[in-house]
């Protein structure tokens, strides 16, 4: 089943229990958490030599909170979601084609 972005989006926001007054606030602090939870399950990985499928299947379960979260930051910012992709893939086409992709610095 392939879903599209703004169609994911739509289905988290009906999803979403949490003060909308405090909406992007709310959403960062989720997104860096579960950032970091993702990061935990790798650097458990790293300490404790776990099975890599058992981590590898922990881990895309954090990657799908820390897409949902980016959905619903994406509506508190009153964004598509397709749109915040589109974005990004086209800066990034811009800095190869310029040789700047390997750089530092968010104005290359």
């Amino acid at each position: 089943m392939t879903i599209l972005a703004d169609e994911f989006q739509e289905t988290c926001n009906e999803t979403a229990i949490y003060p909308r007054d405090q909406g992007v606030v709310y959403t960062l602090l989720g997104l860096s958490n579960e950032a970091g939870e993702l990061l935990g399950k790798y650097k458990k990985f790293l300490r404790d030599s776990s099975d890599w499928s058992d981590v590898r299947e922990a881990m895309i379960g954090e990657l799908g909170d820390v897409l949902w979260y980016c959905a619903q930051l994406s509506t508190e910012l009153d964004v598509e979601l397709s749109t915040v992709m589109e974005r990004v893939l086209h800066k990034l086409q811009d800095r190869k084609a310029r040789g700047v992709i390997g750089g530092s610095g968010d104005n290359r």
